[in-house]
């Protein structure tokens, strides 16, 4: 027993002696969001791209949308068409399926024979774009990895405000399906969409999507408008009647809209201090919280927008 006693007693020293030293938790930040998004910068936000933002009126307000161009060219390059021809025009919310997407488009879409038709300049027929080559999103273009790991790619991070996910053996990336992420709908093919028909996620991030649809970019204001819309009761989420509908004004480029109409916003550069500094203050929560997760997703940070400030009178 006394060598067993004394066995025991060396391994202990032992794997003491060896063990790697724990981790020194960070202290958590000492500035909330709020603080650290007024100490912020001029140059860490960003204005809108008016080539690539688009402007979607509904009877209950306006829906900012940024397009993708570096991750899905030929869809954001249609889906420019599309707006500059007036497609959407008219049409409606199809369908609004509980914790996943917001769906819109052309009700008789599938009859080819009531179907309203594309625009001069728009392309019934795309390549899928569900990945991009990854020297084209890579560090040099702005991509900043996060050190969290996720359990659907083996790198995740932002790039232009996008959340991205990527494959540095594979030397590919992509748009990751997080809330607020406008994608393309398709059928079984996997170059059936086209743009024509878009929607948004309005729930958990249903990231086993990826790689399998075309994402073209993200709701940047009105989400509110999308995701509290009533439900559709038919399979999905679609609405089988057509007074059920949530009808479409008109959705313009914004390089289309009046400079005096456009909406005075900025995004937070994702390549900023600033979004460093908010990532930290998720990961190590102080104040209410009793525990802090010292980790984050991909899809639980979102890119803060604000009205351009005003010089002081």
């Amino acid at each position: 027993m006394r060598n067993l006693a004394l066995m025991l007693a060396l391994a202990g020293l032992l794997s003491t002696a060896t063990a790697a030293p724990a981790k020194k938790k960070p202290a958590a930040p000492k500035k909330t969001a709020q603080q650290i998004l007024a100490a912020s910068p001029a140059s860490d936000w960003r204005g809108l791209d008016a080539e690539n933002t688009l402007l979607m009126e509904l009877g209950t307000g306006q829906v900012i949308i940024e397009l993708a161009p570096r991750f899905a060219p030929a869809h954001a390059a249609n889906i420019r068409a599309l707006a500059r021809g007036g497609y959407w025009d008219g049409l409606a919310v199809l369908r609004v399926q509980d914790n996943f997407v917001t769906q819109w488009g052309d009700p008789n879409g599938e009859d080819a024979t009531k179907a309203k038709p594309l625009p001069t300049g728009a392309n019934a027929k795309l390549p899928a774009e569900f990945s991009a080559p990854l020297d084209r999103v890579g560090k040099a273009a702005g991509f900043a990895a996060l050190p969290d790991a996720d359990g659907w790619a083996p790198r995740t991070g932002f790039m232009q405000g996008f959340p991205v996910a990527a494959d540095p053996k594979a030397s590919k990336a992509w748009l990751a399906h997080c809330y607020g992420m406008v994608g393309a709908g398709r059928g079984d093919a996997v170059d059936s969409s086209n743009g024509a028909e878009l929607y948004v996620v309005i729930g958990q991030a249903p990231r086993g999507l990826d790689l399998n649809i075309t994402l073209v970019g993200r709701v940047l204001k009105g989400m509110e408008l999308l995701s509290a819309l009533p439900r559709g009761t038919a399979a999905m989420g679609f609405y089988d009647k057509p007074e059920q509908r949530t009808g479409i004004q008109r959705v313009r480029l914004l390089a289309e809209v009046p400079a005096a109409e456009r909406p005075a916003l900025q995004v937070l550069k994702t390549e900023s201090s600033t979004w460093t500094q908010l990532l930290d203050a998720r990961r190590y929560r102080s104040g209410w919280f009793v525990h802090s997760p010292g980790y984050i997703d991909v899809c639980s940070a979102t890119v803060p927008t604000r009205p351009i400030p005003q010089p002081p009178k």
